[in-house]
């Protein structure tokens, strides 16, 4: 079965082989320079070899968490009728485990999480006293090790499309291992309004609806431009490219690439940190150091840190307001006052996506000044455009809005 993407970076797989977590740095170490990249079945063996110091390459690993989690649960819950507000669950962060547990409207008062491998002991010890029903385990000793003493358990599996995902970013790391000859560029892509709407609370589907179209969009400037570029979290992405290539895409270091398009079309900011190094860690720590200034600099959106370690930035003072100076505050109003209407007139559920005609009805102000208000809000990111509402009665779909109202708490 073929599981990275047809249009990847070819590359050629060498499989090591081992019953145990623990002998993930032998094998890595027999390896030795016949691989540009490693990649691992799991954050254990990924860590077990970190901590050993014998990686010289780039490293990754299958992530477990995310829909390999939710898979686990579904699984827990359909095959073996296990009650999920009581299990044990090892290696994931407790982060990890609360979102997805928000996600399905699942109380973790009584989940226990433990984020490391050697586990075998915590799940036994809380199903024998009855605190927990079954253990969901990442590691695949300790699954051995719980169904040998009789514990219910379940071993968390990366789903396939983890699996396509992490081989492909395997060959991208190994790709900028390859260029580590000759000096590279590697930039970082930071959309704040998806860092934010990260937060309990926010409607996920309208912010997997951004994080798409988004990603849509950088994608596409990224092959007009040749440059590299795969999503580094749930806010962030990376780039690759050697540093003519960044050159090229930036006007000579004057412009932060993709800025104004998502700017124009979506009404966010985005943060960009490029650095420059002979190697992809460098440039990768360089990157991370750009992004850094460009959180704490208000007003600009992109810094390069080349590589001597010195910031500069790449973007001007980001262009002015429609009223200046003062529009800013001008938009957080609106978005306040708009939010506080909603709350009165929907006290049990208030809504979080708007046309302008509930705005013009909860300002009250016309259709027209509520269209005005809401583009207003766009530009200065306190609101998203969203996919027009169409319905099959003739005329123009309704413009629907996402606002952002974790602004009015920052």
């Amino acid at each position: 079965m073929l599981l990275g993407h047809e249009g990847a970076v070819p590359s050629r797989l060498i499989a090591a082989a081992y019953r145990d977590e623990q002998e993930a740095a032998e094998r890595v170490a027999k390896l030795g320079s016949s691989i540009d990249v490693c990649l691992f079945t799991g954050p254990s063996p990924y860590e077990v070899a970190r901590r050993s110091g014998v990686l010289s390459v780039p490293a990754t690993y299958v992530p477990l968490g995310g829909a390999a989690l939710y898979s686990a649960l579904l699984r827990a819950a359909t095959e073996r009728d296990c009650d999920l507000t009581r299990v044990s669950i090892d290696v994931l962060s407790r982060a990890e485990v609360e979102e997805a547990y928000a996600d399905l409207g699942l109380d973790t008062a009584n989940v226990h999480v433990r984020e490391d491998s050697a586990a075998a002991d915590f799940h036994e010890q809380l199903w024998r006293t009855g605190t927990t029903t079954m253990a969901l385990t990442c590691v695949h000793t300790v699954a051995r090790q719980l169904r040998d003493a009789a514990v219910p358990t379940l071993e968390v599996r990366p789903t396939t499309a983890s699996i396509r995902s992490a081989l492909n970013t395997a060959a991208l790391l190994g790709a900028a291992s390859q260029l580590e000859t000759a000096q590279i560029a590697i930039g970082i892509v930071d959309i704040p309004t998806l860092r934010e709407t990260s937060q309990p609370g926010s409607s996920r589907y309208w912010r997997e609806e951004l994080k798409l179209t988004v990603h849509r969009l950088l994608l596409d400037e990224a092959r007009t431009t040749g440059l590299l570029l795969w999503s580094n979290d749930d806010h962030s992405y990376l780039t690759l490219a050697t540093v003519g290539s960044f050159a090229s895409a930036t006007r000579g270091f004057r412009a932060p690439p993709f800025v104004e398009r998502i700017r124009d079309e979506l009404g966010i900011s985005v943060e960009v940190g490029i650095g420059l190094g002979t190697t992809a860690q460098d440039a990768e720590a360089h990157a991370r150091a750009a992004l850094s200034w460009s959180h704490r600099s208000r007003g600009r959106r992109g810094f390069v840190v080349d590589r001597t370690g010195r910031a500069l930035p790449v973007a001007a003072q980001e262009p002015a307001r429609r009223d200046g100076s003062g529009a800013e505050p001008k938009g957080l109003d609106v978005l306040a006052r708009l939010i506080l209407a909603l709350e009165k007139s929907h006290r049990d559920n208030p809504p979080v996506i708007v046309d302008a005609e509930i705005t013009a009805r909860s300002l009250g102000v016309t259709q027209r000044t509520a269209r005005r208000l809401l583009r207003g809000l766009v530009e200065d990111g306190l609101a998203w455009p969203l996919p027009p509402n169409r319905t099959p009665q003739p005329g123009r779909p309704r413009q629907l809005y996402r606002l952002i109202r974790e602004k009015l708490d920052t």
